[in-house]
């Protein structure tokens, strides 16, 4: 990295972010990165091709580039998630094929977790664009990610549905960590860290800004946006989180491998 520019972070465009960032929207941390805006899938390969030198990266694109993390703020949950659904037209332990959201990686493996230890299928994946129509016009059940699960009421739905949160917790008993700063060695320096912890409180303590502010942005109404931001995402993050990261890579690795040798 030279010293003549800021270095360039990467961030994921969806409303779960938005508080992590704000301080560097609106607060202190304002000039410190040169901060742009992408899928979770384009901020990995971001990093991946040096495009980045940070990004709020997919858990499984932090293992599988080898990525070294900052600690103490990220994307979590602790239950229901909300954000991360699985819905199916055909019984779960019936499922064949899965369509995925394209922009999704840490959601399509953890999708693929449950699938196997809870209901006993490997489907086969089919990555499309987020609309669910089209989805399930091709696939067994898809998975919807973000904003656009969001827009979607899972109690309106004539569908099975799985909060994938909700279900990773009840299988471990842990957190589910979707994402996190993460870079090259090189990059972890106390002083970004600092910053990332301090934008993200710097957003905790704004809460009724963003409400405001991201509802008439998304569309969304208020009350989704503040029940989202407050009861559904952790963005602080302790040892417990870390340990379910920690169990959620060494499961992915094992899925992994076992694809490999089929």
């Amino acid at each position: 990295m030279t010293t003549n520019r800021l270095p360039r972070v990467c961030a994921v465009s969806y409303l779960n972010t938005v508080p992590l960032v704000w301080g560097m929207l609106k607060g202190e941390q304002r000039g410190i990165f040169d901060l742009q805006f992408a899928l979770p899938s384009i901020c990995a390969d971001q990093l991946a091709s040096g495009e980045a030198d940070i990004g709020i990266v997919p858990a499984i694109e932090m293992q599988r580039q080898r990525l070294e993390y900052f600690r103490g703020a990220g994307i979590a949950c602790r239950g229901a998630v909300r954000s991360i659904l699985l819905i199916s037209k055909t019984p779960l332990r019936a499922i064949r094929t899965l369509a995925t959201d394209s922009g999704s990686r840490t959601s399509v493996v953890l999708s693929r977790i449950i699938l196997e230890e809870k209901f006993g299928v490997r489907p086969a994946l089919i990555s499309r664009f987020a609309d669910l129509p089209s989805m399930l016009g091709e696939a067994d059940a898809a998975l919807l990610i973000g904003d656009a699960a969001l827009r979607v009421d899972p109690a309106t739905l004539p569908f099975e549905t799985l909060d994938l949160g909700r279900e990773w917790t009840g299988l471990t008993g842990l957190p589910m960590v979707f994402a996190l700063w993460s870079g090259r060695k090189e990059m972890i320096q106390p002083a970004y860290e600092k910053a990332f912890i301090d934008s993200c409180r710097y957003g905790l303590a704004h809460l009724d800004e963003i409400v405001r502010e991201e509802s008439d942005a998304r569309n969304f109404p208020e009350s989704l946006v503040r029940k989202y931001l407050t009861e559904h995402i952790a963005f602080e993050l302790g040892e417990r989180d870390y340990r379910g990261l920690e169990l959620y890579l060494e499961r992915a690795s094992k899925l992994e491998r076992q694809a490999v040798a089929l």
